[in-house]
């Protein structure tokens, strides 16, 4: 086949319409640099790094690979103002942002060069990222793995109806680890997709190995979405979940929450490896997900899987 062009590779000058996500704890300058290297958009996910660690990891990044990378903020992170800025510094070709108004960053990103992506749940915020003036959107089902749209709109119902909604390209995300689901996604008008889940099993993850084989053991139903009086976030059912189940059944209130939660939850359990008291965020694709691979191998999986199924549709 001729090499693959559209909207979102000419976007972000990348040979694949593939896109890691940015996220906590799992996507250091590792991780992004080896997807970068292999053709996608390589993601630091910035949420887990105090400023002088995410300046760290862009510097190790341009310094790993020659290829377009991008960095994502969450735009609740109390040191937004610091980000910003070393992203600016650091001269970073693309940001994506979520959890927020993406019209407080967007056009000064913009105005120093900067693509961006705004990370959507609905149609309703998909049309004010481009009111923003985002360069194109994720469109993230609730399938997905972390933060989450209380909205519990699937990826299969939420990618056509954004595509309906708004010019700009749009990116899929939520439950896409495979050729034949990333099909899927551009047949219902993406053009591109965001791939989290899987790449978490990657070699260069930041993940702790026992994190990895957890989600290789994970069968359909061992993900939830849950904490969605604060912040709704898809979970692994484990000890720390159940504490938060019993907390919400007995309609404790935020307060209660909150410090169940605490700090380091998500650090203890995907970065530290406790799997019994610690936050484990993974999308409900890992039942799907049955080895631990190098990041360029996973890309090229599932872009052969799609060249395959683009051909053979049905086979």
């Amino acid at each position: 086949m001729p090499p693959f062009t559209n909207r979102i590779t000419q976007l972000f000058g990348i040979k694949y319409p593939i896109i890691q996500a940015g996220m906590v704890w799992v996507s250091g300058w590792r991780l992004a640099s080896a997807v970068s290297n292999a053709g996608g958009l390589g993601i630091i996910g910035s949420g887990s790094m105090y400023p002088p660690v995410l300046r760290q990891h862009i510097q190790k990044c341009k310094a790993a690979t020659s290829n377009p990378f991008g960095v994502n903020v969450p735009l609740l992170y109390p040191n937004i103002e610091e980000h910003i800025q070393i992203i600016i510094d650091e001269k970073v070709p693309v940001v994506f942002t979520s959890a927020g108004n993406p019209s407080t960053w967007t056009g000064i990103l913009k105005q120093h060069g900067i693509k961006v992506v705004h990370v959507i749940s609905s149609s309703k915020f998909a049309l004010k990222a481009q009111q923003a003036g985002c360069d194109a959107i994720v469109a993230e089902g609730f399938e997905a793995g972390g933060h989450n749209g209380r909205e519990e709109t699937t990826t299969l119902v939420l990618t056509p109806a954004v595509c309906n909604t708004v010019s700009i390209p749009v990116i899929a995300a939520g439950g896409i680890a495979t050729g034949r689901q990333m099909l899927a996604a551009m047949v219902l008008g993406a053009e591109g997709v965001q791939v989290g889940s899987r790449f978490v099993t990657s070699n260069e993850s930041s993940a702790h190995l026992q994190f990895k084989e957890a989600i290789l053991s994970a069968k359909e139903g061992d993900t939830i979405l849950s904490l969605k009086q604060l912040t709704p976030v898809r979970l692994m059912k484990n000890n720390f979940y159940k504490e938060v189940q019993m907390a919400e059944l007995k309609c404790m209130p935020i307060e209660t929450l909150q410090n169940l939660l605490g700090k380091g939850r998500a650090k203890k359990g995907m970065f530290e490896g406790d799997l019994e008291n610690g936050e484990l965020e993974i999308g409900q694709v890992s039942a799907m997900i049955k080895a631990i691979e190098p990041a360029a191998d996973i890309l090229a999986e599932i872009w052969n899987e799609f060249e395959f199924a683009l051909q053979h549709p049905l086979k």
